[in-house]
């Protein structure tokens, strides 16, 4: 899975399609919490804790399908891979303008120099 908490995602599934950052990501059931995408309404009944009560509104999760990841050097949603670079360090890239998005692992031996 390439994509990680604080990371802009384009929504390409569903009814909300807007772009929006990675809140959280649920690893075993594939899915991701975007901001300001899936929202629904929690309704609150008064209580001591919450004194008026009434409707939260909060972001559901959206399957990992739904989003693309949007690349930080040329600004469109892009497919990402993974890579080494020469000194061993794996790292997600862009495959269409080939730039470096982030730092997947660090540094090995047995990956450096290729």
């Amino acid at each position: 899975m390439h994509i990680r908490v604080d990371d802009i995602v384009e929504v390409i599934a569903g009814e909300d399609r807007v772009r929006g950052k990675v809140l959280k990501v649920l690893r075993d059931e594939r899915k991701v919490v975007v901001e300001g995408v899936n929202r629904v309404y929690r309704h609150i009944r008064r209580s001591q804790k919450n004194l008026q009560g009434g409707r939260l509104s909060k972001e559901m999760p959206v399957s990992i399908s739904n989003v693309m990841l949007v690349c930080t050097a040329c600004g469109r949603p892009a497919r990402t891979g993974a890579r080494f670079r020469p000194d061993g360090t794996k790292e997600r890239y862009c495959k269409k303008c080939k730039a470096a998005i982030g730092i997947i692992a660090p540094p090995r031996a047995m990956h450096a120099g290729k």
